[in-house]
């Protein structure tokens, strides 16, 4: 009932699977807490799937969150340092999830804009849930 000329907007979703299915189905824009809900809980979004810091398996972990994610957490910091500065209650670990949250989506709106316009989203997608499916995160 919209004009085939007019942007979809929707507000209150944010997992990356929810983005994906609704950019398949015409959304244009989207607007959402979740990136930095979930990562005041301590839950990182990476292609690989979610990661949850608290988690005692990170203590030691030398790794970022994503080691393809050009964020400044990870670039700069472990997945060992965010799971101690979480347990620890130091902000620092949320802003950092937060920060790796966002730019997370960023980059997957982007890889989504790129496919539409080359004509390969059906491949993005097969790709985007093969990859949030592995266990290379867990």
């Amino acid at each position: 009932m919209l004009p085939s000329n007019a942007p979809r907007y929707l507000m209150g979703v944010g997992t990356p699977e929810d983005l994906v299915e609704c950019v398949k189905r015409g959304v244009d824009m989207f607007d959402c807490v979740q990136p930095t809900r979930i990562g005041r809980h301590g839950k990182a979004t990476t292609r690989y799937g979610d990661i949850n810091i608290r988690n005692s398996r990170y203590a030691d972990d030398l790794e970022p969150l994503d080691s393809e994610c050009e964020c400044e957490c990870c670039k700069n910091y472990t997945r060992a340092y965010l799971h101690h500065t979480f347990k620890l209650g130091e902000i620092i670990s949320v802003v950092l999830l937060s920060i790796h949250n966002i730019q997370y989506l960023q980059d997957l709106t982007h890889g989504m804009r790129q496919a539409i316009n080359s004509g390969k989203f059906e491949e993005f997608i097969s790709s985007f849930y093969y990859g949030r499916n592995s266990t290379k995160a867990k």
